[in-house]
C-alpha cells in the first residue's frame, strides 16, 4: 500500500537528504530536503560542481578523486563537513553515500543520500538514554497501545508479574488484575486516551502470581503521542505502595485509637453507676472498635458485698467448677438489631446460668451465651475463666456458624483487682483484631474497670452514708397524739445525701410529744457523725421527762465534751432578738472544733392542754400560723449555741389554737447567698399565708416557694397541725388524801373505762390505779390526782406532792407487800415516773383493745410477780 510520509517521520529526526550528480560531474538533481540541509536553493545548486561547491578548498583534489571513481562505478562512503545554514563555520558533517547509477541514455551518473551525522548521533543517544531509563527504572513501566494491550512492558514490571518483559507484549489489564478493579483500571485508560488528561496515583489493589497477600499499587497514566502529535498509546508507570499502605493504615490505626481512647476518657465514668458505666463503654467501643460487645460483672459486686470475688487472692481458690458468677449487665451490637446470642460461646457450650432473680440454687447448664441481665458462670478451663483467673487477655474461638471471626475475652482489672470481663468481637467482614487492638481493648477496659470500681466505692460509701442518715432520722411519718406531723429532709451534699440538719418526734409519757430540729455547724459525713450523737443524747434525755431547757443545758454539756467551742452572737434586726451569726458559725470548711458546734430548738407538747413549751440553743425562731391569722415568728429567746456554754437557757410556754400550723425549721431553708437572712425568713411567712388542708400539700408549697435547690446547705423542715384532746377522752379527778381514796379510784377508773367501751381494760386498769393510788397515800404527800388519757393507747396517771421516785424492787418470799410495781411492770406496756414543779406523777401506759384474746402470761411472768 502507497502512503505518503506524514510530517514528523523518522526523516525528520535523522535529517536525510539526496541530490544526484550527472556524467558531467555536475548537479543534476536538488532535494528540497538537501536545501533544508545544506541552506542552498535548487537554482542555486543545478549546474554547479559539488565538489567546489560544497566542500573546503584542501579537500577539493581528493573530492574530484572520489567523484571519479564514483562516475567509473564505483561506490564511495565518507564523513563530509559542511557550512550549517546560517553559521560561517564549518560546524555540520554529513555522512555522504555515493551510489552510482546510469541515465536513460546509458552514461554513467551518481545519486548521492545525505545524513545529518549530528542529528543521527542526537538520535542515538536519545535512543540509549530512553532504553536504560526504560529498562533499569526501579519502578514498573508498561505501554498500552491504543486498543489497550501491551505493547511495551519493562523488566520490573516483569518482575513482579513473571516472565520475561517480552512475555506480556499483547495482554490486557484483566490479566493482572481481577473484577472490578480491572474494570477500573480499563475504564481509566480509555479516559485517558480519549480525553488527554493524565492520571496520577490510581489506587490499585491485587495479587502477584504465587502470593497470598494483596499489593497496593499506586498508577500514573499519561497519552503518548508521536512526532506529529497523533496518540499512539498510554505509558503507565506502576509503583508498589505495600508498605505505605501498610505504614497509612498502621498511622490511621493509632490515630484511631488514640480517637478511641480520648473519647472513652470523656464518655466513661460520667455516672457513678455500675450498668450505666458499662454501656458507656459499649457505647465507645461499638462500632468504632468491633461490631458487638457484652460486660459481664461480679454478682458479688452488683450486691454489694465487702469483697469483691475479683480479688487475686480470691481468684486462685476458685473451685474448678468455674468461675465465681458474673451478671451480664450491657451488650452492643451494629450487626443489624444483633440480639445477644450471636456472640461466640465464650463457655465453649459449657456455661451455667440462671435468671436475674439471682436463685444460685438453680443454676443450670446454659446452651449458649447468657441473655442480657442473666446471672452466669464460665467453665473452669474456658478462655474467659482463665482471663478472670490470670488477668490476661485470652482470644475466643469464632462461633460454629462462621459470623464472628475475631473475640477478645479482656478482664476488668482496678487496683489488681478484676471486677468483670469484657468481650469484644468482629464479625466475618471486618478487619480481625491485631496485636493494636490488644493493647486498646486492654486499655480501654481498664478504664472502665477503674471508674466501675470508683462506682462500686461510691455506692458502699453511698449506702452507708444513707443507712448512718435514716437511722438517725425519725423512720416513715412520725405519728403523735392531738398532732398531724409531716417533715422533709434535703441534704446540702446530693452526693452523699448526708449532713448535720436532724428533726426528731418523741412520744413523752402522758400522751406529750417533744418536737426537736437541730443543725450542728458543717456539712457532710462528720457534721452527720455528730449530728448523730447529740441525736441521740437529745432522745436519752428527753426520755428521762426533763423540762426543755433542762435538756437544753445538759445537751450543751455533751457538746462541750465533744469538741472546742467557739462561735458568736449578731443581731439581725428580727424584734431586737439575737441569732447566732452564720458567718462566724458556719464555715464551709469546718474544722474539728466547729463540728460539734450546733444549734437546736427543742419543744414539748401537750395535747390535753394545747401547751407547748419552747427552749432554744442559738436556733431561728418557730412560726406559728393560727386559724385566719398570719404568720407569725414566735419570740423564743435564742440562747447560745450547743458547745458554747455559759449561759442557761429560758422557756417559753404558749397555748395554741385548735388548727394551727407550728413550723420548726433549720436555715438551710431560709438563708442563701442569693438573699439575706431577713428575706428569707419573710418568704417562709409568705408561703404559709393560707395553709393546705392537707400538711403534706404544706410542706411541698413552702420548698417549691423557696428555691430550696441552691444545694449551699442542709435543710430539715418540721410541721405540725395542733389537734388537741378532745375533753371526752380525758378523766380528771382530785382525791383527798385518805384510805378510802383507793377504792374511789377505781370506782371513777371503772365507770370511766365503761363509758369509753373499754371493758376489755376494767379489770387490769382496776389493779394498777389500786396499786398507784395506795403507793401514793403511802410513800406520798399532798393532795392525789387521778388522770385517765385515751388516745392510740390508755394512759393512767397518779400525780402527789411527794418528790421520792418509786423504786421497783423485788420481794423475798417472806415479804407481805412490795410486790406493787412488779405488777405495773407486768401488766402495763409501759410505766414510769417524771417530776412535776409540785411533786411527782407515777404514770403507766394499756394498749387498747383490737379485738384479739389478750395473751396468756408465762409461767415465768406469773412467777416474776412472787
Amino acid at each position: 500500500m502507497w502512503q505518503s510520509s506524514p510530517p514528523g517521520s523518522i526523516y525528520d529526526y535523522i535529517r536525510a537528504a539526496s541530490f544526484s550528480i550527472g556524467p558531467d560531474g555536475l548537479i543534476e538533481q536538488w532535494s528540497r530536503r538537501a536545501a533544508g540541509l545544506f541552506g542552498v536553493a535548487a537554482d542555486e545548486a543545478l549546474g554547479k560542481d559539488p565538489v567546489e561547491a560544497f566542500m573546503p578548498g584542501e579537500l577539493r583534489r581528493d573530492g574530484h578523486r572520489r567523484i571519479g571513481e564514483v562516475l567509473d562505478g564505483k561506490e564511495w562512503t565518507g564523513l563530509v563537513p559542511f557550512r550549517m545554514p546560517g553559521e560561517s563555520a564549518l560546524n555540520g558533517l554529513a555522512e555522504i553515500y555515493v551510489m552510482p547509477s546510469e541515465t536513460s541514455t546509458g552514461e554513467r551518473a551518481a545519486v548521492c543520500i545525505v545524513v545529518d551525522v549530528r542529528a543521527l548521533r542526537g538520535i542515538e543517544t536519545d535512543l540509549a538514554a530512553s532504553q536504560a531509563i526504560f529498562g533499569q527504572s526501579p519502578f514498573g513501566f508498561v505501554l498500552f497501545g491504543t486498543d489497550f494491550t501491551v505493547v511495551r512492558a519493562n523488566q520490573r514490571f516483569a518482575t513482579v508479574f513473571g516472565g520475561r518483559a517480552d512475555d506480556h507484549r499483547g495482554r490486557t489489564v484483566h490479566d493482572y488484575l481481577a473484577g472490578t478493579e480491572a474494570d477500573r483500571l480499563a475504564a481509566t485508560l480509555s479516559r485517558v486516551l480519549k480525553t488527554g488528561e493524565s492520571v496520577t496515583d490510581l489506587q490499585l489493589v491485587g495479587t502477584a502470581p504465587g502470593e497470598p497477600e494483596r499489593r497496593h499499587w499506586s498508577m500514573n497514566l499519561y497519552r503518548v503521542h508521536s512526532g506529529s502529535g497523533r496518540p499512539i498509546g498510554i505509558a503507565g508507570l506502576a509503583t508498589d505502595v505495600t508498605r505505605r499502605h501498610i505504614a497509612a493504615r498502621d498511622a490511621a490505626s493509632a490515630r484511631r485509637n488514640l480517637a478511641l481512647l480520648n473519647e472513652a476518657s470523656a464518655r466513661i465514668g460520667n455516672s457513678l453507676d455500675l450498668e450505666t458505666t458499662a454501656r458507656e463503654l459499649l457505647d465507645v467501643a461499638v462500632p468504632g472498635f468491633c461490631d458487638l460487645a457484652s460486660v459481664d460483672l461480679y454478682q458479688a459486686l452488683l450486691t454489694g458485698e465487702e469483697a469483691p470475688p475479683g480479688s487475686w487472692s480470691s481468684l486462685r481458690q476458685e473451685s474448678v467448677g468455674g468461675s465465681a458468677e458474673l451478671r451480664r449487665v450491657a451488650f452492643a451490637s451494629a450487626v443489624s438489631d444483633a440480639m445477644p446470642d450471636v456472640l461466640p460461646d465464650a463457655a465453649s457450650g459449657h456455661g451455667q446460668g440462671h435468671g436475674p432473680d439471682g436463685d444460685a440454687s438453680r443454676v443450670q447448664p446454659a446452651a449458649g451465651p447468657p441473655a442480657l441481665g442473666a446471672v452466669h458462670r464460665y467453665p473452669f478451663n474456658s478462655p474467659c475463666a482463665i482471663a478472670l483467673r490470670t488477668g490476661h487477655v485470652e482470644d475466643v474461638p469464632g462461633d460454629d456458624r462462621g459470623f464472628v471471626q475475631s473475640t477478645f475475652a479482656v478482664p476488668m482489672v482496678a487496683h489488681d483487682t478484676v471486677v468483670g470481663l469484657v468481650q469484644f468481637s468482629r464479625t466475618k467482614g471486618s478487619e480481625p483484631f491485631g496485636e493494636r487492638d490488644r493493647a486498646l481493648a486492654t486499655e480501654l477496659a481498664a478504664r472502665a474497670a477503674v471508674c466501675i470500681d470508683n462506682a462500686r466505692l461510691y455506692r458502699r460509701e453511698h449506702e452507708r452514708a444513707l443507712i448512718l442518715q435514716r437511722s438517725l432520722l425519725p423512720p416513715g411519718d412520725p405519728e403523735a397524739a392531738g398532732l398531724d406531723i409531716a417533715c422533709r429532709y434535703l441534704p446540702g451534699n446530693t452526693a452523699t445525701e448526708v449532713g448535720g440538719d436532724w428533726f426528731d418526734v418523741i412520744e413523752l409519757p402522758g400522751h406529750r410529744t417533744a418536737l426537736v430540729v437541730g443543725d450542728v455547724m458543717g456539712r457532710g459525713l462528720r457534721a452527720a457523725v455528730a449530728m448523730g450523737e447529740l441525736r441521740t443524747a437529745v432522745r436519752t434525755l428527753a426520755l428521762l421527762d426533763l423540762e426543755p431547757a433542762e435538756v437544753l443545758s445538759a445537751l450543751d454539756e455533751v457538746a462541750r465534751g465533744l469538741g472546742t467551742p467557739g462561735g458568736s452572737t449578731s443581731s439581725d434586726g428580727l424584734g431586737g432578738a439575737q441569732w447566732p451569726s452564720r458567718a462566724a458559725h458556719k464555715s464551709r470548711e469546718a474544722d474539728l472544733s466547729e463540728v460539734y458546734l450546733a444549734t437546736c430548738i427543742y419543744a414539748v407538747y401537750d395535747p390535753v392542754t394545747r401547751r407547748c413549751t419552747f427552749a432554744n440553743a442559738g436556733h431561728l425562731p418557730p412560726v406559728v400560723v393560727e386559724p385566719g391569722e398570719p404568720a407569725l415568728l414566735l419570740d423564743v429567746p435564742p440562747g447560745m449555741p450547743l458547745g458554747v456554754g455559759g449561759e442557761p437557757f429560758e422557756e417559753v410556754e404558749v397555748e395554741l389554737k385548735e388548727g394551727a400550723l407550728l413550723a420548726l425549721y433549720t436555715d438551710g431553708l431560709v438563708e442563701s447567698r442569693d438573699h439575706p437572712l431577713d428575706e428569707g425568713l419573710e418568704a417562709l411567712r409568705g408561703a404559709l399565708v393560707e395553709p393546705a388542708p392537707l400538711l403534706e400539700d404544706v410542706c411541698d408549697r413552702v420548698l417549691s416557694t423557696l428555691d430550696t435547690r441552691h444545694g449551699e446547705d442542709d435543710i430539715a423542715l418540721l410541721m405540725a397541725r395542733i389537734q388537741g384532746l378532745p375533753t371526752e377522752a380525758v378523766g380528771d379527778w382530785r382525791l383527798p388524801r385518805e384510805p378510802r381514796s383507793v377504792g374511789r379510784a377505781r370506782e371513777l377508773a371503772r365507770g370511766q373505762l365503761l363509758a369509753w367501751d373499754l371493758d376489755d381494760l376494767v379489770d387490769t386498769t382496776e389493779l394498777l390505779v389500786s396499786e398507784l393510788v395506795t403507793n401514793a397515800l403511802r410513800y406520798g404527800e399532798g393532795e392525789i390526782r387521778l388522770r385517765l388519757l385515751r388516745d392510740r393507747t390508755l394512759v393512767c396517771e397518779v400525780w402527789d406532792a411527794g418528790l421520792v421516785q418509786p423504786r421497783r424492787r423485788r420481794a423475798r418470799d417472806t415479804d407481805e407487800g412490795g410486790r406493787g410495781l412488779q405488777l405495773v411492770g407486768l401488766l402495763s406496756a409501759a410505766w414510769g415516773s417524771r417530776r412535776t414543779p409540785r411533786g411527782k406523777t407515777v404514770w403507766f401506759e394499756l394498749p387498747l383493745p383490737d379485738g384479739r384474746p389478750a395473751a396468756e402470761r408465762t409461767v415465768e411472768e406469773l412467777l416474776s410477780m412472787f
